[in-house]
């Protein structure tokens, strides 16, 4: 589910019967629950709404963790291969891969 910019991960225990999910989008913690859709989607919406008016609250920025930069380690001959691949196809290593994680993540 999605609202707001924010989407949320959402599971089912089968021993309370309740679906039960996080806002995944955030380093806080912002969760929910409900025993049908209508009720979990009304949650989700609640929790989002919550969040959003306590940081306002605060006079802080909501959390939105996502700055555009990863770190990501991959063996040297790999390393050697991707660059090898950008610079034939006239690209950057930044831009091959960005395109290349852009046609998985569909």
């Amino acid at each position: 589910m999605d609202y707001k910019g924010y989407s949320a991960y959402i599971e089912f225990d089968d021993d309370a019967g309740i679906f039960h999910g996080e806002v995944l989008d955030t380093k806080d913690v912002i969760t929910f629950q409900g025993t049908s859709v209508t009720e979990l989607k009304k949650a989700y919406k609640d929790s989002v709404d919550d969040y959003l008016a306590f940081c306002k609250e605060r006079d802080e920025e909501p959390d939105k963790p996502f700055s555009g930069k990863f770190v990501l380690r991959v063996p040297k001959e790999l390393h050697r291969k991707i660059y090898i691949k950008a610079i034939k196809s006239g690209q950057s290593i930044n831009n091959f891969i960005t395109d290349h994680l852009s046609s998985i993540a569909k």
